[in-house]
């Protein structure tokens, strides 16, 4: 029963991490049972017998992806006991990166996946934001809540916190856009450690800056 119950896991393992590729080669629309199974080695029949469908197994997938890359990079990467603000703000931002930029080939699929999500999404998204963004988006929140000063509204803190995040997605989703202007991007890990360098520095600046007045004098 246990070696049973331990095929099973990994069939369904190998028809995630199968499905993710294909899903992310092809689109959801596009891809098919038969090419997910043919790459996971798995019966026909695996996809219902496992996830009930297509549809179920493409949100099982995002969430898995979603779940693998918080995992192997979660926000408080390398972080001591008691880290400063600052610090946790850089370790978010390096974790953040590392989801997107530092990827193998067989986990490369969830980056692609994710900005087809956001460009389509479907129903699966709803689950991925309520497991996987929400808690990212309150800990930065909080880390942004702890840098501010003096004391600002949540709708500030939010856009705080969104312009931090548009910057660390502007490497992967505008990568197409990049190297037709700056030529092959290869983000290994001295470059990753830079460019979260850079976007720590860029909005701690702004965090400090004195907030700006409510109205502005006309000339």
């Amino acid at each position: 029963m246990a070696a049973t119950a331990h095929q099973h896991e990994t069939t369904k393992r190998r028809l995630l991490e199968a499905a993710g590729q294909v899903f992310a080669e092809r689109g959801f629309e596009h891809a098919t049972v038969r090419e997910i199974c043919r790459r996971a080695e798995a019966n026909l029949a695996s996809v219902n017998y496992h996830f009930g469908g297509k549809d179920a197994l493409y949100a099982e997938v995002l969430a898995y992806g979603g779940q693998q890359a918080v995992d192997a990079f979660p926000p408080d990467l390398g972080l001591g006991a008691t880290p400063s603000a600052e610090e946790q703000l850089h370790a978010f931002i390096y974790s953040f990166l590392c989801r997107f930029l530092k990827t193998d080939q067989r986990t490369s699929w969830y980056a692609t996946l994710c900005a087809r999500e956001l460009i389509v999404p479907t129903k699966a998204l709803d689950r991925v934001v309520r497991q996987i963004i929400q808690p990212l988006a309150e800990r930065l929140q909080a880390i942004v809540r702890q840098l501010l000063k003096p004391r600002r509204s949540n709708g500030e803190i939010r856009q705080h916190a969104l312009s931090i995040v548009g910057q660390c997605l502007l490497y992967h989703h505008s990568r197409a856009v990049l190297e037709r202007l700056y030529g092959p991007q290869r983000y290994d890990e001295a470059h990753i450690q830079r460019l979260a360098d850079h976007i720590t520095r860029f909005s701690l600046a702004a965090l400090r800056a004195r907030p700006a007045t409510k109205e502005r004098s006309t000339s």
